[in-house]
């Protein structure tokens, strides 16, 4: 029997949050070793189910896959070095146990961590350090993942999403496995071709469905009806990360093929380029949006209408406590039903002991963002509490505005979210939401209108307006130039 590890590390880092990413937002969504993984991939059907998936309908009794560890958080600051550390040494004693045929690394791209440049690479550049570079080692990444050249030199193959909003995180870890497990069994050689961009692109600008990349997606699927074509793969960077590689990338993967993966990625690049000038989606302001809410009455009969919180997006590592929102909502939604989440652990602890239906004051913002929020003050009732994913949390009504204060960052993907707090989103004018792109999914059977609006905040979609201090120059859409390379 072939033997493969399995390890798994994800977390999107925002370079511009003072919030360290912690255990605590590991333990709050994904953190199993060993044994233990394979419980909770009953419930995140993700990248380990699909390599385990794959290995079983195709090669149980040739292959025996051994996970050592899944770790996932919500974006956020840098990790604590203590805790990546911590992670990465579990990890090279758990492989130092036995022999290796293959390594699978599952992780995001974008990751950050104190003290750390490139902590992605980092990490596989320990586990070769160990292993040394005769073991194929396969990662898979995000598809807003910044990929370096290190990284590359050091995997044997890169696989990436192929959706955005995601939601092919089990045919990646399909994929990846297949091409991991035919190395490993010595059947197919892998090569790849790599193409860095000085392109920086993103805010809503990158659906895979809609233009401009739907086009580009769809020529990447018919690059890989080439039999001798293993995997292509677009990284639309992250953008809000500050780091000296910075830039889109193109990774196309061929079977002992390097010519053609080098005419594959050149291609998809050069695609990239040319779309360049696509403009993003339209943002308001808190205003502004109120005003197309109150003018959409009909359509908010048969459902809610969507605020993206674009400046203040927990999925994209901002902190989750943005007031400016919250301040017009009290000043010019009157007669609306809003729901709005805001994390605040200390408001969120204050109250918790208190009772249900009482009346409150609370203070919040400007307790880990003293930059761009301003405190503000609420009066209401509180009308739930409970334990939810995001921790503690408490609802409190002040006439129409359902404020849900949380205490971790709280993104809220999905519509469930609200179910499990009795909140019914048939009854909302305005739902509050801090991701960019998984709510335009899984929230399709309730949003009727969507609205992307624009404060203050550290993820500002607008890249003339973020601080960058180490990322490269020349770079567009930051300087004029003329060519990606």
């Amino acid at each position: 029997m072939k033997k493969i590890a399995i390890v798994e590390l994800h977390q999107e880092t925002n370079s511009f949050s003072q919030v360290l990413t912690k255990r605590i937002n590991f333990d709050s969504l994904v953190h199993h070793y060993d044994e233990n993984v394979y419980e909770i991939i009953k419930k995140y059907p993700f990248q380990i189910a699909g390599f385990l998936k794959y290995i079983k309908k195709h090669h149980k009794n040739e292959v025996e896959a051994v996970p050592i560890m899944t770790a996932w958080s919500n974006s956020g600051g840098p990790i604590e070095k203590e805790l990546f550390d911590y992670f990465q040494t579990y990890i090279l004693e758990k492989l130092r146990e036995q022999q290796w045929d293959g390594i699978y690394l599952s992780m995001h791209g974008a990751m950050g961590v104190e003290g750390i440049q490139d902590p992605e690479s980092h990490l596989l550049g320990a586990v070769r350090d160990l292993v040394g570079y005769e073991i194929p080692i396969a990662v898979s990444l995000d598809l807003h993942a910044n990929v370096t050249q290190k990284l590359v030199d050091q995997a044997t193959f890169i696989t990436a999403y192929r959706t955005n909003p995601h939601r092919d995180h089990f045919k990646v870890g399909f994929k990846t496995s297949k091409i991991l497990v035919n190395t490993v069994l010595g059947n197919i050689k892998p090569v790849m071709a790599f193409r860095k961009m000085k392109l920086l692109k993103g805010g809503g600008f990158n659906i895979d469905f809609l233009k401009p990349m739907r086009s580009i997606f769809r020529a990447m699927s018919r690059m890989e009806k080439n039999k001798k074509v293993l995997s292509v793969g677009n990284f639309m960077v992250h953008l809000w990360i500050d780091e000296p590689e910075m830039g889109w990338s193109c990774i196309v993967v061929t079977d002992d093929d390097k010519e053609l993966a080098e005419d594959l990625c050149e291609q998809l690049a050069n695609r990239n380029w040319e779309v360049r000038d696509h403009k993003h989606p339209e943002l308001d302001t808190p205003t502004q949006a109120i005003q197309k809410v109150k003018r959409s009455w009909l359509k908010r009969l048969f459902g809610t209408a969507i605020i993206c919180d674009v400046s203040d997006l927990v999925a994209a590592g901002a902190p989750g406590e943005n007031t400016h929102i919250l301040r017009t909502l009290q000043q010019e939604a009157n007669g609306l039903t809003v729901y709005i989440p805001l994390r605040d652990e200390e408001e969120v602890n204050r109250l918790y002991d208190r009772s249900e239906l009482e009346m409150v004051e609370v203070k919040v913002g400007r307790k880990l963002d003293s930059v761009y929020n301003e405190e503000v003050q609420l009066k209401g009732q509180i009308l739930k509490k409970g334990e939810t994913e995001f921790g503690r949390t408490v609802v409190i009504k002040s006439r129409g505005i359902h404020l849900i204060l949380t205490q971790l960052p709280c993104p809220i993907f999905r519509p469930s979210f609200f179910k499990e707090l009795g909140l019914s989103l048939w009854k909302a004018d305005i739902t509050v939401v801090k991701n960019l792109f998984p709510f335009r999914l899984f929230f399709f059977l309730y949003n009727r209108l969507t609205v992307n609006v624009a404060t203050a905040g550290i993820t500002n979609v607008n890249v003339f307006e973020l601080e960058y201090k180490h990322i490269p120059r020349p770079i567009y859409p930051l300087d004029d130039i003329s060519d990606w390379k």
